[in-house]
């Protein structure tokens, strides 16, 4: 590079802005005139072999160099991919998932023979992918043909064999009574006959610093309440049966409450308003909480019952919220688009897309045969390494041990997903079946995860309650190597996530387990993976996530981990925590649990041929004086 002309100087470094995607890049500094940087490209191509020409080249004003002296490459800028490298698309539906694939992905460009995964696809987004391809092409795109074809142009040859898409989800006219969605009356049943306090209770919280317009942050939290119908809905009962019932906008809406409190006081009084219990029938069960701790120190907490929100919907509803505060700091009204859609919409159409049970030809009735053969003769309870006998009745009182793993076990786990065709989600869920059946729970492991239910394009702006959970059976038996385990996982999940549209309640009403108020039917143990995303911007202020610590658990034991990317997109850690119920676990058995975890997985990183019974698993109990600790379990047929 050096060697051109316009060239007055030139470094080539090797990047990694994606996880396994190594590409080299050159930097030049012109001499005095302009330089064009595809030009640059072929004048490389001419003089060097193929593996040696920069992916990119970019042009810049200076190098950047460290105090002594040498080159920074950490600071020189992120390069723009030239798409001249990718196949462009050949045909109209080619163009069409690429403008998916990038839509989704948050890329400006895709080429046809771009892997979704190796873009920083996963299960989630997946399902987005497939929910705007049946908007966008009127066709189904099963997880399992994305995981077998993750390329555009894999895709665009096998969507002919695919079926038909679902009905789109649009609003209509409405009955006089609106029903509730099936997993918002699952709910209501559990508020209504089991003592679940405030379990069910999502809050948030943002550390706000600045100087804050509380007029203005009151009018944005209304403004935001008159646009989405969940946040003025309440829930009658109706000879015994539950109906929802929103009022207008402008009506019975929750109000922004202000209050002053002292620092040292400010953590005690966040609690309390969080765990406030919520009645369903008397108002909409959303609070907003302003706590002022200093002249420009303010912690903003909002507090939802799940029946009217959840984890997703915590992204659009802080997006609003910040978009009316910055409308409303300068006096405006926040200016968006309308939803095309509201909740009580897709209540209905998801009795009308399921059908009727008695239908052979409905979606529910399809569904629920691959459950049934899934689910059957599934274990009534987990032999879990538990410090006290299971009561008779759950207080959903829980601990939490956190979790937090670096970038580099990150990185090698992406790496393990990858060579296996596998998702980051689906190690961990091997990881952790691989702990418990290692520390006497078996070798078959229900799992349970909750997944996001948004499975029409139209839903992705609205809050709600659409998650929906499902059951992931984990057959670790003829103590197989963490490899195959990975390949049972990935062959189950894909069926899960194909057959996730049956409500889960419906699925407790299928197996019929025996029932009991002590423990959670069909599993009793949970794996979530959440990706993270940027926070909220208020103008003028600096916001941060204010932590509060979960004092609930709605299982015996839920690993919930978030993935942090850096700025380039790079691994970045895992961070979570494993919650415990601690009517069942010691604070110290759960802190082991979490450690035991980061060691399997740690070990399988290195060897994913290693069988379950090989790994290091360490006792998670104190040898308590007359007490032997839990040793791990023997794989069958294993060598103890």
């Amino acid at each position: 590079l050096a060697r051109h002309e316009g060239v007055a100087h030139a470094v080539a470094v090797l990047r990694e802005d994606r996880p396994g995607d190594s590409r080299l890049v050159g930097y030049v500094l012109a001499r005095d005139t302009a330089l064009d940087a595809r030009r640059l490209r072929e004048f490389a191509r001419q003089n060097l072999p193929d593996y040696m020409v920069p992916a990119a080249i970019v042009v810049i004003d200076e190098l950047p160099l460290t105090p002594n002296g040498k080159l920074d490459s950490a600071a020189l800028p992120a390069p723009v991919y030239p798409t001249e490298a990718r196949r462009a698309p050949r045909n109209l539906r080619e163009e069409l998932l690429c403008g998916l694939f990038a839509a989704v992905l948050g890329r400006d460009t895709v080429g046809i023979d771009d892997s979704f995964f190796d873009l920083g696809g996963h299960s989630l987004l997946a399902v987005r992918l497939s929910s705007r391809a049946r908007s966008v092409l009127g066709v189904e795109l099963p997880a399992r043909l994305l995981f077998s074809t993750p390329t555009v142009a894999g895709l665009a040859d096998s969507l002919g064999d695919v079926l038909p898409g679902r009905p789109v989800l649009r609003a209509g006219t409405r009955p006089d009574v609106l029903p509730l969605s099936y997993a918002q009356q699952r709910l209501w049943f559990l508020d209504q006959w089991e003592e679940t306090g405030t379990s069910y209770n999502l809050p948030v919280a943002l550390r706000l610093t600045g100087p804050l317009d509380r007029d203005a942050l009151g009018q944005a939290w209304s403004d935001v309440t008159d646009r989405h119908e969940s946040l003025r809905t309440v829930f009658a009962d109706r000879d015994g049966r539950p109906v929802q019932s929103v009022s207008a906008p402008g009506g019975a809406r929750p109000e922004l409450v202000h209050r002053e409190v002292p620092e040292a006081e400010a953590e005690e009084a966040i609690r309390a308003a969080a765990d406030h219990p919520f009645d369903l029938a008397a108002q909409p069960p959303a609070a907003a909480h302003l706590f002022t701790t200093g002249q420009e120190d303010h912690v903003l907490l909002l507090v939802f019952h799940h029946i009217i929100c959840d984890g997703w919907s915590l992204g659009p509803l802080m997006r609003d919220l910040s978009a009316a505060y910055a409308a409303r700091v300068l006096g405006d009204a926040p200016q968006w688009d309308e939803l095309p859609v509201h909740y009580a919409d897709y209540a209905l159409w998801q009795r009308d897309l399921l059908g009727a049970e008695d239908d052979e030809d409905s979606l529910l009735s399809r569904q629920l045969n691959h459950w049934r053969a899934q689910l059957a003769d599934l274990p009534l309870e987990l032999a879990l390494p538990t410090d006290r006998p299971r009561p008779g009745t759950s207080d959903y009182a829980g601990g939490s041990a956190d979790v937090a793993w670096g970038p580099e076990l990150h990185r090698h786990l992406l790496a393990l997903a990858k060579e296996h065709g596998c998702t980051l989600f689906m190690v961990l869920q091997a990881g952790f079946a691989a702990l418990l059946s290692r520390l006497g729970a078996g070798t078959d492991i229900p799992i349970g995860t909750p997944v996001a239910g948004r499975t029409d394009d139209a839903l992705d702006e609205v809050v709600g309650f659409f998650v929906n959970t499902v059951v992931l059976r984990t057959d670790v038996s003829a103590n197989p190597s963490f490899a195959e385990l990975l390949r049972r996982v990935r062959a189950t999940d894909l069926g899960a996530y194909e057959h996730q549209d049956v409500p889960f309640e419906r699925l407790v009403e299928e197996v019929n387990p025996p029932r009991s108020l002590g423990r959670h039917p069909l599993f009793q143990v949970m794996v979530q993976l959440q990706h993270a995303a940027a926070g909220p911007r208020f103008p003028g202020l600096r916001t941060a996530e204010h932590h509060i610590p979960s004092a609930t658990a709605k299982f015996d034991l839920v690993l919930d981990v978030e993935e942090r990317l850096d700025k380039d997109g790079a691994p970045a850690g895992l961070d979570g925590a494993l919650t415990y119920a601690t009517a069942l676990f010691d604070a110290s058995t759960g802190e082991r649990l979490a450690d035991g975890l980061r060691h399997v997985l740690t070990q399988v990183a290195r060897d994913p041929e290693r069988t379950v019974a090989d790994l290091d698993v360490p006792p998670v109990q104190d040898r308590r004086s007359g007490d032997a600790a839990t040793e791990p379990a023997s794989a069958p047929g294993a060598a103890p």
